[in-house]
């Protein structure tokens, strides 16, 4: 009697399709009560691994404070993984990947892109190098700059197309470019705009101008924080995106920045340039999606006030 062979039948994996839960805010309420509320069957523990997890995201931001306040009509996502860890290298360190975009954030002292004086470790040549683990053929282009002495938020391209999608609708696509600045002194209104036209001389050096034929327009909107005898916080937004424009508009209301003896800084007591990269918030040149980041407050300028 022959043996009942047995035919293998090959495995289909199934299709692990999961859509990531979205729940509509309709009253004013904590994250975290709202999650527990929508989230029945999660622990109270369960769902704070899910805030740490940075998994909940709030019009598309990731939030980890449970006790952030949600506004009716926002919407609350929670992915079904937890975010990726963030790689750090010498000088900065990786907040987003994907195939289009890097976004990083500099730490001051860190050159966005070689000089003649200086060809090795800025943030160009480290990202060049981090792209090409994965294949040598690829290759990255800058989108913006970052004075040296500037920490925080910086974005780069991974394609000559997306480089000039994003720099030929530059103001229609970034939505926020928040900074935050401390300068000497008190500014005499604690909130305001200032706005010139900014012409660089043969020394390198950027000015303002009320000529709208040699300069570049600016446009700095500023807000008051904090402030002490001798110092100011300020949050800076940017309507342009011009070279050295805060560092400019700020000595020009007479309240230069910390730090910054090229524009008429006496004091230095952050030990560094007091101008960082705060927020930066953008729709996606590829997918549409609105993106945004943001970056702890230096611990310095936490210090300072």
């Amino acid at each position: 009697m022959k043996e009942f062979e047995k035919k293998d039948t090959p495995r289909v994996p199934k299709e692990n399709k999961k859509t990531p839960s979205q729940f509509e805010v309709t009253e004013e309420v904590q994250l975290l009560t709202f999650l527990l509320e929508k989230m029945p069957k999660k622990s109270r523990h369960n769902v704070k691994a899910i805030l740490r997890d940075k998994q909940a995201l709030v019009d598309n931001r990731a939030v980890t404070q449970f006790n952030h306040i949600l506004k009716p009509g926002q919407t609350v996502t929670i992915k079904d993984s937890k975010a990726p860890e963030e790689q750090k290298y010498k000088g900065l360190t990786i907040l987003f990947e994907d195939d289009h975009l890097l976004i990083i954030n500099k730490s001051e002292g860190t050159l966005s892109i070689a000089t003649d004086k200086q060809k090795l470790h800025n943030a160009y040549s480290i990202l060049s190098d981090h792209i090409k683990k994965a294949d040598p053929r690829n290759r990255l282009f800058v989108v913006h700059r970052l004075d040296r002495e500037t920490s925080g938020l910086m974005m780069f391209a991974k394609s000559e197309k997306v480089q000039e999608l994003l720099q030929e609708s530059w103001n229609a696509t970034i939505r926020e470019r928040t900074y935050l600045a401390v300068t000497e002194g008190k500014l005499k209104e604690p909130v305001g705009t200032i706005e010139s036209y900014l012409v660089e001389n043969k020394a390198l050096t950027v000015y303002s101008t009320n000529n709208p034929n040699l300069g570049k327009h600016a446009i700095t909107h500023y807000e008051t924080i904090k402030s002490s005898e001798y110092n100011t916080l300020l949050k800076v937004n940017l309507d342009t995106g011009r070279k050295n424009q805060i560092r400019v508009h700020m000595k020009d209301l007479g309240c230069p920045i910390v730090g910054d003896e090229k524009y008429g800084a006496k004091t230095n007591p952050l030990g560094r340039l007091g101008l960082h990269a705060w927020v930066l918030s953008f729709v996606h040149p590829v997918t549409g999606e609105n993106m945004y980041f943001e970056t702890a407050i230096p611990a310095k300028f936490k210090w300072l006030f």
